[in-house]
């Protein structure tokens, strides 16, 4: 038995979470750089929780400039267990509404600027990403986010763009008509993948807050609009986690999915190969293994 610890990564409009208890804000170092804020450590209702803001408390990261490795590198390090990540999303559906909640179970990545891998040249592995999210987590979110009131869809596929700008017209309507992904974002991927690597189960909450620009109804995205959706939606997920934290058992075997054990057969470079300076680097991310 393990004991859980949830990690939370919170999206634009999430910059902090309340009512932790012996709640402190640290610095967490990590051999991939700083993450994008010190990490606010506590725990609600006895589970611990350690909470980074994805973009910084005072949004200074773009989606291509948040330093995912670190992040996922730093949450490992405190023990992390189980990562839930909350996302503003636009939407590709029409009864996807902004205000809604969908629990992501699949990616698209169209990211192209972002280390997307802790490993590489000198320490090869390749982990399965084909359900790249936790059942088993994903599944508490959905209860958690009814238990809350909240509109919520159970499974959805996640385009990830690389950004800042949004789509186009005609990127909006190839992702929706052609792809048939449900919503757009810019900062689960490579974050997902980074979170297998790390063997930590991930669920990906994505909250709506435009129907990006395909919907004729709406036009172009507003961000005024996104703003005070935002608002909303933030409310609701941190009503959401404190329903996690509720519903989440304190200690757990490990993850059926094999999410905790993604690293058992990926490693490929022969020990006496590998680079020493790489495989001290991932002593927090694969260190079970190595």
């Amino acid at each position: 038995m393990k004991e859980t610890v949830i990690g939370v990564i919170g999206g634009s409009g999430i910059y902090e979470i309340e009512d932790l208890k012996n709640s402190i804000w640290q610095q967490v170092d990590t051999p991939w750089g700083p993450p994008s804020d010190e990490v606010l450590t506590g725990s609600l209702y006895d589970i611990k929780m350690a909470f980074i803001p994805r973009h910084g408390r005072a949004h200074v990261h773009s989606p291509s400039t948040v330093p995912y490795r670190a992040n996922i590198d730093a949450l490992k390090r405190l023990g992390v267990t189980d990562i839930i990540s909350i996302s503003a999303c636009g939407s590709f559906r029409q009864h996807l509404e902004p205000g809604h909640f969908v629990i992501v179970d699949q990616f698209i990545d169209r990211t192209v600027a972002r280390e997307n891998s802790f490993f590489g040249s000198g320490c090869v592995a390749h982990v399965s990403a084909a359900n790249p999210t936790c059942p088993r987590l994903s599944k508490i979110c959905l209860d958690s986010a009814e238990t809350q009131g909240i509109t919520v869809h159970n499974g959805g596929t996640y385009l990830a763009m690389e950004g800042p700008q949004f789509s186009t017209l005609a990127e909006s309507r190839l992702y929706r008509d052609v792809w048939g992904c449900d919503v757009i974002g810019m900062t689960n991927m490579p974050e997902a993948k980074l979170a297998r690597e790390a063997e930590i189960c991930y669920a990906s909450v994505a909250m709506i807050t435009d129907f990006d620009s395909w919907h004729p109804d709406y036009g172009e995205v507003d961000v005024t609009e996104i703003i005070k959706t935002l608002k909303l939606n933030s409310a609701h997920a941190k009503g959401m986690i404190a329903r996690i934290s509720e519903a989440i058992p304190a200690k757990r075997d490990n993850c059926a999915h094999s999410c905790d054990t993604a690293l058992e057969h990926a490693l490929m470079t022969a020990p006496e190969a590998r680079d020493p300076i790489l495989v001290s680097k991932l002593d927090a991310v694969a260190g079970r293994v190595l």
